[in-house]
């Protein structure tokens, strides 16, 4: 099992104290799921009874969680885990929580809006964490690096086996079967066991032809038919951490307009890591890319931003969108994910990780850079 050790833990929540007082905090509760993962280490699954993390400006961190999580808790780097028995409760959790933390002011990432109007003065909103979040240490790279060498070699069973799968009269969901099916085996082998949490975890979709214009369309029971384009998008966690690859197949002799539209995707996918370059913007490596497709004639063929950012999430900030004018720096992972959208007719979507460096974007999914859009054509 790849996971991340203690030492990782407990410099992170010194990395969290030594910055409380830069931002006018005594300390500062976490309830965000990944954010207590983050900084304590303690994997669990969230449901609706409240875990918290107090990390005080000097001292020692405490662990809230409910009664069972008692014996769970006690996994993690902190030694200083306190219980409630039940939610509701007669008091919320959250708010003995705020109690226990005796902060004058406290910093709270994540609440709901009635329970904190509940906690009174001196607790503010504070995204302290989620933003120390987005710049990876290298252990945290290295499990995504891991993450996207799985995504990659499941979209190596698309391209090596997808095309028997259709000549076998197989559908969307054969294809995704497949490649998971074969992906799966692979990190059980390499990794361990998938069912514990934070271990190894592979989903993906494939859709083809019309359907290929829904930007989040579902795998159906349909065969690709020749000539249409198969996206296929596989995200991939790795010791929690994630990655994607994608790309669109495909099956069969494609047209000059299919392969129009292809390299117009591999171009704007090529100009985001171009783009994504220290003290760069999230929204100028955004504007860079889509301006690559608009160029080519499929400005109304754009549905979405280009990428998002990655790690304990597969979806986190910051957003390679408009309106996000985050600065880039060394360490920030994001997808990369050129797509077009022809509601009726076709769709088009590929997908890269990149990591920020002092220099040139890293690109740790390979998948695209080895298989241009000829390589990506089925054999059916």
């Amino acid at each position: 099992m790849m996971m991340l050790d203690a030492a990782f833990y407990r410099r992170k929540l010194a990395q969290i104290q030594a910055a409380l007082p830069g931002a006018a905090l005594d300390g500062i509760l976490l309830l965000d799921t990944h954010n207590v993962i983050y900084a304590s280490g303690f994997w669990h699954i969230p449901s609706e009874r409240p875990i918290g993390l107090f990390i005080p400006a000097s001292g020692a961190p405490t662990l809230f969680v409910p009664l069972l999580e008692q014996e769970n808790a006690a996994d993690c780097v902190v030694s200083d885990i306190r219980t409630y028995f039940e939610y509701p409760g007669e008091t919320h959790p959250v708010v003995w929580m705020c109690r226990e933390c005796g902060a004058k002011r406290l910093g709270i990432d994540a609440v709901d809006q009635a329970v904190f109007a509940r906690l009174g003065e001196g607790v503010v909103m504070s995204a302290l964490v989620e933003h120390l979040r987005w710049i990876k240490e290298p252990e945290e790279l290295a499990l995504i690096e891991r993450a996207a060498r799985y995504a990659d070699y499941c979209l190596e069973q698309v391209r090596d086996h997808a095309g028997q799968v259709i000549r076998d009269g197989g559908t969307e969901l054969d294809i995704l079967r497949m490649c998971l099916s074969a992906t799966s085996a692979r990190i059980r082998e390499e990794v361990g066991e998938m069912f514990r949490l934070g271990g190894g975890a592979v989903v993906g979709t494939v859709h083809s032809g019309p359907r290929a214009a829904l930007p989040h369309g579902a795998p159906g029971h349909r065969q690709p038919q020749p000539g249409e384009p198969i996206i296929a998008g596989i995200g991939v966690a790795v010791g929690g951490y994630h990655a994607e690859s994608g790309a669109t197949f495909v099956a069969g002799e494609p047209s000059a307009e299919v392969m129009r539209c292809l390299r117009a995707a591999a171009a704007c996918d090529r100009a985001a890591i171009d783009a994504l370059r220290p003290g760069a913007t999230c929204a100028s490596v955004n504007a860079a890319a889509l301006a690559v497709l608009r160029d080519a004639g499929l400005g109304d063929a754009i549905r979405h931003r280009i990428g998002h950012g990655m790690g304990l999430q597969g979806h986190e900030s910051p957003w390679l969108a408009p309106g996000d004018k985050t600065l880039l720096v060394p360490g920030m992972v994001f997808s990369n994910e050129p797509g077009i959208y022809r509601p009726g007719i076709d769709g088009y979507r590929l997908i890269d990780s990149m990591i920020v460096t002092a220099g040139a974007a890293h690109v740790p999914s390979r998948f695209l850079a080895e298989n241009p859009p000829e390589k990506r054509i089925l054999s059916i």
